[in-house]
């Protein structure tokens, strides 16, 4: 595996606070700063000619949002993650950046040690929403949307029931090894499972998998307390 830092671009319209994720994470011997942005057609431009391997990226940004920056990036294939920085009262912003391609959120009062791991987590492929806040905010967004026309509840009639149970587990926040638990089976075998919805809904990753499900009506606002 390789074992070079991470290359980490800071997207955010405050200076100060560049400045203290600079301060905060530049102490981290893994993970080495490569450019910042101030704005999201800055944060896309640098993106695609820094090609970092992570970009933290703020959601309210002047010329281009954090949304529309994320969706840039990912469809233009770069292999980048986008990690987004957003605040408790923003949630149709952070459902929109996540529907996107984000790898996942955090607020911006999240402790720094949290933040470093998100980083880490992001960049191995991983997914980072903590389970409470993803279930409250996908639940107001399902309340919100439910009875629109372009909800689609036969998007998911391709799983199979156990990859739909899964993927219900997946709404709830547990982790593979939990739901290797809770189904009694391997966690290898939950692994492949994800492979395979991810793939059949197809979606990049997990948050992206259980966004989908509260659009599909498969998960109802509140049914993953």
């Amino acid at each position: 595996m390789n074992d070079r830092p991470i290359r980490l671009l800071l997207a955010d319209d405050q200076q100060l606070l560049r400045a203290g994720f600079k301060m905060v994470l530049g102490a981290e011997t893994d993970i080495d700063i490569v450019g910042e942005a101030g704005d999201g057609v800055e944060a896309f431009d640098l993106t695609r000619r820094l090609v970092p391997d992570v970009v933290l990226m703020d959601i309210r940004m002047p010329r281009r949002d954090g949304v529309a920056a994320t969706a840039d990036i990912v469809q233009a294939n770069l292999p980048t993650r986008v990690l987004v920085l957003t605040t408790f009262d923003l949630d149709e912003y952070v459902v929109g950046a996540l529907r996107a391609g984000a790898a996942g959120f955090l607020t911006k009062d999240a402790p720094a040690a949290d933040l470093v791991e998100a980083i880490r987590t992001v960049h191995r492929g991983g997914a980072v929403v903590a389970p409470h806040i993803l279930s409250t905010l996908l639940g107001r967004f399902a309340e919100h949307r439910g009875s629109d026309g372009d909800v689609k509840p036969a998007i998911v009639d391709c799983l199979t029931a156990r990859e739909r149970e899964v993927l219900l587990l997946l709404a709830k926040g547990l982790t593979n090894a939990e739901i290797a638990e809770t189904l009694t089976v391997g966690e290898t075998t939950v692994k492949t499972h994800v492979g395979h919805l991810l793939t059949k809904l197809g979606v990049r990753d997990r948050v992206q998998a259980v966004v989908l499900a509260y659009e599909s009506g498969l998960v109802k606002p509140g049914s993953t307390d």
